[in-house]
């Protein structure tokens, strides 16, 4: 059976200050060669004698314990304890907090609270049961929780027949038993006693009851595989406020809308302020130099006045926008990452765009001509928004008021 890593390094730390070589110390304790080599390089090559095996920053030693002890005894407050050991007040405050005896705390909170101020009494805490608390604790590996306890595990069960996620069942257990928390579990927890080997507490045939119905996790993509930032980006935040209160047109919000597998994808602009809609034909594929030369070309269709700025997610077909502003002096601005309710008309335009192309749909086949179609059609739909007024008639009551001698009719 495997050490746990803090007895592993005790017994490797020992053989190293007997005298052994650290290769040979790490395979006397049963470590590997590689996680040996790390402490011995993090430890400088040596680990000095004078310092105990146990002490860490992160985790208190026995001498420490004693300290706290002799502390409290002295009647000295947490700041002062704290501030002998080096550490942070919280952390002698959380160290008294879960390890007094557990008959004096109801005790000491109501003498706290006659007092006023946080009061611990001398007989509450016990360094060396604190001490084997803390090592059990950090031992390693531990039992599931539901795997230890048949109760929960049944309870669990039966919710995730109920068809509840495993939040809701976390969140529930929670509102069920507030003052039992042997009752309560996380729902990673309840994810892991389902999908991870060794700890498959609960019934592997419980995964259809999850909404995907996976039988196994889907796993994240590596840090490696993930695509970079689009760089020189300019946030949202930066943009003009004008463009908020949509009473001047020209700033537009972009995405693509997607086919099947990914594979194909239409371009889509709508302007802010009356909704109107511009398809991208995008017949080469949806990459960064396809959609700015689309965006080129579409610019041309309406006056330079019309086009201010454009708004749209952080997908890596718009890391072209620099070349994009320079061909056609429109801003880019980028949305905060997973917040599509900041391009909200484009989004709700693209949702009325799927009555034409249903999910799931190859769209390579429709050409400019069919696009022109669709969004002629999408533009003399009536929007209540728009107080019952079409996008193009709200397009070019628009221009009107900002240039009498504009003329949009002829972009139906």
């Amino acid at each position: 059976m495997r050490l746990p890593n803090r007895a592993g390094r005790q017994q490797f730390w020992g053989k190293v200050r007997s005298g052994l070589p650290w290769r040979d110390a790490a395979l006397a304790a049963g470590v590997s060669q590689r996680t040996a080599q790390r402490w011995f390089r993090q430890a400088g090559g040596i680990m000095p004698p004078n310092v105990p095996a146990q002490s860490s920053q992160r985790h208190l030693s026995m001498s420490e314990r004693e300290q706290i002890f002799a502390g409290v005894e002295r009647g000295d407050s947490i700041r002062a304890i704290a501030s002998s050991l080096g550490r942070w007040p919280s952390t002698v405050l959380r160290e008294l907090r879960c390890n007094m005896h557990q008959k004096y705390r109801a005790r000491s909170t109501m003498r706290s609270a006659k007092l006023g101020r946080p009061r611990i009494e001398p007989w509450d805490y016990r360094p060396s049961h604190a001490h084997e608390r803390a090592r059990r604790l950090a031992s390693r590996p531990k039992r599931a929780k539901l795997a230890v306890n048949a109760k929960l595990r049944k309870l669990v069960q039966f919710k995730l027949n109920e068809k509840l996620s495993p939040e809701q069942i976390a969140a529930q257990l929670r509102l069920q038993f507030p003052s039992r928390p042997e009752m309560w579990v996380s729902h990673e927890a309840i994810y892991q006693a389902i999908y991870v080997q060794g700890r498959g507490a609960l019934r592997r045939e419980l995964a259809i009851c999850l909404r995907t119905g996976r039988a196994m996790r889907k796993p994240h993509r590596k840090t490696s595989e993930r695509r970079g930032r689009i760089p020189n980006m300019v946030m949202i935040s930066e943009r003009p406020p004008e463009v908020e209160d949509r009473a001047v047109p020209g700033h537009w919000e972009g995405d693509l809308l997607m086919g099947k597998d990914q594979r194909s994808a239409i371009g889509t602009l709508v302007e802010r302020a009356a909704r109107y809609l511009i398809l991208l034909h995008l017949p080469d594929g949806h990459g960064a130099a396809e959609v700015e030369k689309a965006i080129t070309a579409a610019t041309r269709k309406l006056p330079q006045t019309l086009w201010k700025s454009l708004t749209w997610d952080q997908g890596f077909e718009m890391r072209n926008h620099l070349q994009l502003k320079l061909a056609t002096g429109i801003e880019v601005y980028f949305c905060d990452p997973s917040s599509p309710w900041q391009r909200g008309s484009n989004e709700n335009t693209n949702g009325l765009l799927r009555q034409y192309f249903p999910k799931g749909l190859d769209l390579s086949p429709y050409g400019p001509r069919h696009l022109a179609l669709v969004s002629a059609q999408m533009n003399r739909r009536p929007r209540k928004t728009l107080g019952w007024q079409t996008p193009a008639q709200a397009l070019y009551r628009l221009m009107s008021q900002v240039s009498p001698s504009a003329n949009v009719a002829s972009t139906d």
